[in-house]
């Protein structure tokens, strides 16, 4: 199929034309369609959460394996209501405070509203309510609630901007609306509520001490090796480029770009490590500073994709330090690597 773009960006929301370009999505996603959406973390690739073959389409285009199961994105927690339990007064107030914004939230299915292939057969529910201002007018204007993972090839960096999405899965899926990019670039925190205490599944920007700031009580960490994944990116690889990607401790990065030299590699670091890169070596710069996560986790999936199009063999990414604010960051990197990580100098070959 030829994949239709719509052009509607956050200060168009309210210009000619784009009633119509919302009246002919809105159609699209109400006969079973899927569409690429914008929103504040990732672009998603959105279709119905109660109409299975929608469903079954948007795993058919990512090539997503079944028991992982897709986010419910809304416009209100007045909709919210219709199909999913909010356990006590603790997690309404977290919606308060941080919704719209990119926190998802694990919820008791109330009824079989929601399609079973959506929820991957569970009795819980991923819901959130985005922040983007043109991904939240689409689901106030259809009053859908859609599943929208994230609208790339399953395992593959996920995108940050509209071209990303055409790049993946043109031809593929019905349109894209072509939008702002992502002001955050990584996934939405996920908080399974479905039992007390509180336990994060996936992490993202809204971090654990976040959480427990508002509810004043402690929030707990899920394992991310279940048989059976509660939320997307428990179980299996993501964000990967098609060659090796290696994570390297800052301390020993420089030793590894002059052992290397005259190989074909890539590097992703801060921008301070460029001065140790030849000319003849691709190098993404993610950040000004090594301690700028959010600038990082923005640039990251941008970067992995300029390198998964580059013809280096092998890739080697800076391992930013550990805490709180960088969790999210490094979760994504650890994804994409598999783990592999450069300790020392006697690691390297």
């Amino acid at each position: 199929m030829d994949t239709k773009v719509w052009q509607i960006s956050s200060d168009e929301l309210n210009g000619p034309g784009t009633l119509e370009k919302l009246g002919e999505i809105k159609t699209a996603l109400t006969y079973g369609e899927v569409v690429g959406l914008p929103t504040e973390t990732v672009y998603g690739l959105a279709g119905d959460a109660t109409n299975p073959e929608a469903i079954q389409k948007i795993f058919n285009a990512k090539g997503r394996p079944q028991d992982n199961p897709l986010i419910v994105h809304i416009h209100s927690i007045e909709q919210l209501k219709k199909f999913a339990e909010i356990p006590d007064e603790r997690v309404l107030k977290l919606m308060e405070k941080f919704w719209p914004g990119p926190i998802s939230f694990i919820l008791p299915l109330k009824n079989d509203y929601i399609a079973a292939k959506t929820v991957a057969d569970l009795r819980s529910v991923a819901v959130r309510m985005p922040s983007h201002p043109v991904g939240l007018k689409i689901l106030e204007y259809t009053g859908i609630p859609l599943a929208a993972p994230s609208a790339n090839i399953s395992g593959k960096p996920s995108p940050t901007d509209y071209s990303h999405v055409i790049d993946d899965l043109k031809d593929k899926v019905y349109g894209v609306v072509a939008s702002d990019p992502a002001d955050y670039g990584i996934e939405s925190t996920v908080l399974d509520c479905t039992t007390f205490p509180y336990r994060i599944a996936r992490p993202g920007e809204i971090t654990k001490e976040d959480l427990e700031n508002v509810i004043d009580g402690q929030v707990a960490v899920h394992s991310d090796d279940m048989k059976k994944p509660i939320s997307p990116g428990m179980k299996y690889k993501h964000y990967a480029p098609r060659q090796p990607l290696i994570l390297i401790e800052g301390s020993v990065l420089s030793q590894t770009l002059i052992s290397k030299k005259g190989e074909n590699f890539g590097v992703i670091a801060p921008e301070s490590f460029r001065q140790d890169v030849s000319d003849d070596v691709e190098f993404v710069s993610l950040c000004q500073k090594d301690d700028d996560y959010r600038e990082a986790a923005k640039n990251l999936y941008g970067a992995l994709r300029k390198m998964d199009k580059s013809d280096v063999d092998i890739i080697y990414i800076y391992r930013f330090r550990e805490n709180p604010r960088s969790e999210a960051l490094l979760n994504r990197i650890y994804k994409a690597t598999g783990n592999v990580l450069i300790k020392g100098a006697h690691d390297i070959d």
